[in-house]
């Protein structure tokens, strides 16, 4: 054995026991408020944090020391300050770089852990629906931050003319909306156009229902219960699927629906998590989390259902185009791309 390897793997396994409990204390945080009253970037001691959030001030001390261990942030003679770059990601939910929200979905793997060992002893089926609750709430605040700063200003115009349809007024499918985030950005941005987001699970459409009706778009965007392979229509100009083909069962059969809801001419956009098409490929920072991640939720989700092919968060643009070739497109590209997202384009 070699005593500097054992050492070194040790300290790598105690940093990510200490990262664990840090994103524990990162959803606390959030939800008590705690950086945004921090987003000012000003020193601040635990008595006056705690007064201001209305926590208990000896523990607001502990969490702060634990920031502070962390290297969230600064601290200084008694007070501790959460630096401008740090409340961007922590404090300011409008922000592109904002993570705070997130980490609930880190807190339903724990949550459903004991779910997990029965799927891994038994078929490998854990259903979307089945998750804590906090699963849904934090993949929606996980991803809304990328669709507002990239969806309308960067991955839509990196489609084929699909920009000067929007304009004009298309009609537009949003396949596995969830909480309709992507949705309603889209509706936002293109009042011309009509906008139906699916999604099999009731829940979800509710809440997106609710995002509507509080954003007043309730007139061009409806949010319908439909699963990838059954919702209506033959005339949609896009059809849309965000971070969610590759957590469904029949990937192909739903590919293959989208070629027949789709005119002649029109789209798919496909949103998926970046990936190379090789583990070695994935090999990093990025690929960790998303494998981690569909351990728990994407790949247990497709094995819970028919065909349960099981592509995961990681199945790369080569496995990605395997599909939609297979479900009769012609033409699929690479649209453009970010540090955590593939936008891919498939046309008949």
């Amino acid at each position: 054995m070699d005593e500097a390897k054992l050492q070194d793997f040790m300290g790598k396994l105690v940093g990510d026991m200490g990262a664990a409990a840090t994103l524990a204390n990162v959803i606390l945080g959030d939800e008590l408020g705690l950086y945004r009253a921090m987003a000012d970037s000003q020193p601040v001691t635990p008595q006056a944090l705690a007064q201001k959030t209305g926590c208990h001030p000896r523990l607001v001390r502990e969490w702060l020391n634990a920031q502070a261990a962390s290297g969230y942030m600064r601290h200084d003679n008694g007070t501790f300050l959460l630096p401008e770059e740090h409340a961007l990601a922590l404090a300011i939910e409008d922000s592109p770089v904002y993570m705070a929200g997130g980490a609930a979905v880190v807190a339903a793997l724990f949550h459903d852990k004991d779910k997990l060992v029965s799927a891994m002893r038994g078929d490998g089926g854990l259903a979307w629906g089945d998750h804590h609750p906090c699963m849904f709430s934090g993949t929606e605040r996980f991803f809304r931050p990328g669709y507002r700063t990239f969806l309308v200003a960067e991955w839509l115009p990196a489609l084929e003319g699909v920009v000067s349809k929007l304009e004009k007024g298309a009609k537009v499918a949003d396949i596995g909306c969830g909480h309709g985030a992507s949705t309603l950005v889209m509706a936002q941005a293109f009042p011309a156009s009509r906008f139906v987001g699916y999604d099999y699970h009731a829940p979800s459409i509710l809440t997106a229902r609710e995002r509507a009706k509080e954003a007043g778009l309730e007139q061009h965007v409806a949010f319908e219960q439909a699963t990838a392979k059954d919702y209506p229509g033959h005339d949609h100009d896009l059809v849309c699927f965000f971070d969610c083909l590759h957590d469904m069962g029949d990937p192909v059969g739903a590919a293959r629906h989208a070629y027949h809801a789709l005119k002649d001419d029109g789209t798919v956009m496909l949103v998926e998590p970046y990936a190379e098409d090789t583990l070695d490929g994935n090999i990093n920072p990025v690929g960790r989390l998303f494998y981690a991640a569909s351990t728990f939720i994407c790949t247990p989700n497709s094995l819970s259902q028919e065909v349960g092919l099981g592509l995961g968060a990681q199945a790369g643009q080569a496995r990605l185009r395997a599909v939609f070739e297979e479900a009769g497109f012609k033409q699929f590209r690479r649209a453009t791309q970010t540090p955590f997202n593939l936008i891919l384009e498939a046309r008949k």
